[in-house]
Parts: structure tokens; C-alpha cells; sequence
């Protein structure tokens, strides 16, 4: 089993800080594998229907576990989930418990209780640099078009198949079970537009037609999509000066290889790696902030940057995401500088191994590698 050394080192930091801890992420982003690398563990997948029947009462199946690091996978599928964690946040402190599920804790409505100052919370991504590491493969073209989710990247041959069961089994069981929604096609052509034009403006009245839906459920879908982590919504840094967009988000999909399996890549030409590097560079940083607080800018003549980075009270930080550090045009940076003329300015390029830093005209630019910028990111 291989060890995750950064994820098991988040979920020990978690525990530490709370006594319930609730890792969300994708399906198949490897919550049950990376839960069973922990330490002396009691695991009970509750999925099962012989486990669910253990917690009918809550209070007498944690006072056998006392003192114990429990593990209750897909905790959503309890009758009342939030009634166990809760019980052992407010009695059993000295019990660890990580409680998984595919979306942020509440969605469905068997959550009584969000259990808000009670818990921590890890938000397990598809793979990032560590994982790699880890994995013993760290050839980010196979990352790219394989994808972040352990299964897929770990098979020889493009998962082809296993990307629409993937997506079959997400309605089925995610969404059906916290959602509820009916029209399955729609949602699902839905999903694969986003996917398709990923990294793009969202204009949710361009959807309508095609899903055959109203715009106001299109805009409701992308709350689903987002909520389950499917999709990332970056909406623009502005402080709503007339020349600036300050209200169009873009959407990014959460994984290059769904990305590339909708898309047809099944052999990368020299102008995909730049998107599909943003798109990686982005995961990265979600990973190690475990915010979804990442914005970008534009301005209304064509000027954009990737990704803005802002803290109340601090300077915005400007960061370009470039496949070869010679494709990078000083222009877009510049025109944000003339607007936020404080802050730090990066290039994050696949091909830079030894940072440096070059002046355009007042503006000083730092080229890094991904593992330097972040470093630089501090929440």
C-alpha cells in the first residue's frame, strides 16, 4: 500500500486540532486506501449493511471504541451521520474519528448538524507533485492524460471506460443520493460542456439550450457541480473599477484526465501541455491551501492573469502559469500592475529548475518551479 506522506501527514495535523476530522473528495480519489494506510485504525465502510445496523446506537458502539482511531467511510450513508460525530466530539474527545464522503458535509439532508467548531476538515484532491513521489511516477504527461485519480493513473492503457463509469456511478450515487435531481441527461451533457471548454468564462445562458434546461437550473447544476467538487468556480479579483470584469466566473474541471477523455486527447500535441499545466498548477495550489479562495483578472481590452491570490489586508498576488518559461508576455502582468501596483509577481513554469527574476520596464517577475511557488503561499 503505498504511503501518502502529505495527505497522511494533513489528516494526523487534523486530528490533533480536533478529535473528528471529515476528508471529502471526488469518488475515487482514494479516501478509502489513503484511511486504511493510517496507523491502527478500526475501518468500518458504511456502505454495509451490517455496519450501519453497528451505530444504531451511537453511544454504545463508541464507548467499545474508546481511545480508538475509527475510520467511517461514506458516513453519509448512516440514517443520521451527524448524530454519531457529533456524540463523539461533545463525549468521547479522547476517540479520533475520520469521517469521509464525495461533497462538502451538510449537502445532504441527513445532516442535522454541520457540527461547525466541532471538526477539521481535508479536502483530498486528485494527485499533486507528492503523490507522484510517492507513486514512483512523476512523468507529468502520463499525470495529464491519466489523471489524478489513483485507479486511472496507476492503469498502463488510457481507462477510457472506466472515465464514463466513472461518470455513471457519479450520478447514481452522488447525486441521486444527495440531490435528487431527475433529468439525467441534461445534467450530464451539462457536466460534459464544462468539462469540454474547462478554464473558460461561464455564461450560463450559453448551456441552456444544449441541456435543454432553464437558466436558472443550469445555475443551480453548477452549485451541485461544485459542492461535489467536480467543477472549480474562480471568479474575478476586482475592486470594481469600470474597465474590469467583476462578474463572470471561470470554471475549471477538477482533473486533466477527464479533461482529455472528453476532449479526444489521447495523444498531447505541444499546445495542450499549457493548459493542461494551468489546470495541474491549479490543483496544486487547492491542495496546499485547502482554500477555494483563488481568483483571476481581467480587464475589458483582453489583458488577463491565470490566478490572483489575496489575503485581507495583504497585497494581491499575480501568478501566470506557463508550460515553457520562454511563452511568457510580460503585457497581461503589466496592465494588473497598473491597476494593483503592489505585490508579488510569478511565473510558475513546468521547465524552470532553479528560480530567477527578470525586470519589465518597473515590474520584477519571478520564475519558479511549482514546488517553489508553493512556498511562497502562505494562508
Amino acid at each position: 500500500m503505498v504511503q501518502r506522506h502529505f495527505w497522511l501527514d494533513k489528516i494526523k495535523k487534523g486530528l490533533q486540532k480536533r478529535s473528528v476530522l471529515w476528508l471529502s473528495g471526488v469518488r475515487r480519489a482514494g479516501k478509502t486506501i489513503l484511511c486504511q494506510s493510517l496507523p491502527e485504525i478500526e475501518y468500518f465502510d458504511c456502505e454495509l449493511p451490517r455496519v450501519r445496523r453497528m451505530m444504531e446506537d451511537p453511544q454504545s458502539f463508541l464507548e467499545d471504541l474508546r481511545g480508538r482511531t475509527i475510520v467511517l467511510d461514506e458516513v453519509h450513508r448512516l440514517a443520521n451521520p451527524s448524530e454519531i460525530l457529533k456524540i463523539a466530539a461533545d463525549h468521547y474527545p479522547d476517540t479520533k474519528i475520520v469521517a469521509t464522503g464525495s461533497s462538502a458535509l451538510g449537502v445532504s439532508a441527513k445532516f442535522k448538524d454541520t457540527l461547525a467548531g466541532r471538526k477539521s476538515e481535508l479536502w483530498l484532491t486528485p494527485m499533486i507533485s507528492a503523490d507522484l513521489i510517492d507513486f514512483k511516477q512523476t512523468d507529468l504527461k502520463h499525470r495529464f492524460i491519466h489523471g489524478g485519480l489513483p485507479p486511472f493513473f496507476l492503469a498502463k492503457a488510457l481507462p477510457d471506460r472506466e472515465f464514463q463509469e466513472w461518470t455513471e456511478a457519479y450520478w447514481a450515487k452522488d447525486i441521486q443520493e444527495l440531490f435528487r435531481l431527475e433529468r439525467r441527461y441534461s445534467f450530464l451533457k451539462f457536466t460534459e460542456l464544462l468539462i469540454v471548454q474547462s478554464g473558460g468564462i461561464f455564461e450560463a445562458t450559453r448551456f441552456a439550450r444544449p441541456c435543454e434546461v432553464s437558466r436558472s437550473t443550469i445555475s443551480n447544476y453548477l452549485a451541485v457541480l461544485e459542492t461535489t467538487f467536480v467543477v472549480h468556480i474562480i471568479r474575478p479579483f476586482s475592486s470594481h473599477r469600470p474597465t474590469e470584469i467583476i462578474s463572470a466566473p471561470k470554471v475549471y474541471a477538477f482533473d486533466t484526465g477527464f479533461m482529455c477523455y472528453y476532449r479526444g486527447w489521447h495523444d498531447l500535441r505541444n499546445e495542450d501541455f499549457g493548459t493542461l499545466w494551468e489546470h495541474y498548477v491549479l490543483n496544486e495550489i487547492l491542495a496546499h491551501t485547502q482554500s477555494r479562495r483563488v481568483l483571476y483578472w481581467r480587464d475589458k481590452r483582453g489583458h488577463e492573469v491565470d490566478f490572483i491570490l489575496a489575503k485581507r489586508q495583504s497585497e494581491p498576488m499575480a501568478i501566470e502559469c506557463k508550460w515553457s518559461s520562454s511563452e511568457f508576455d510580460p503585457a497581461n502582468i503589466k496592465a494588473f500592475r497598473r491597476q494593483y501596483p503592489k505585490g508579488n509577481n510569478f511565473v510558475v513554469a513546468a521547465d524552470v529548475k532553479r528560480a530567477f527574476s527578470q525586470a519589465y520596464d518597473d515590474i520584477q517577475v519571478r520564475f519558479i518551479g511549482l514546488e517553489d511557488l508553493i512556498s511562497h503561499i502562505v494562508f
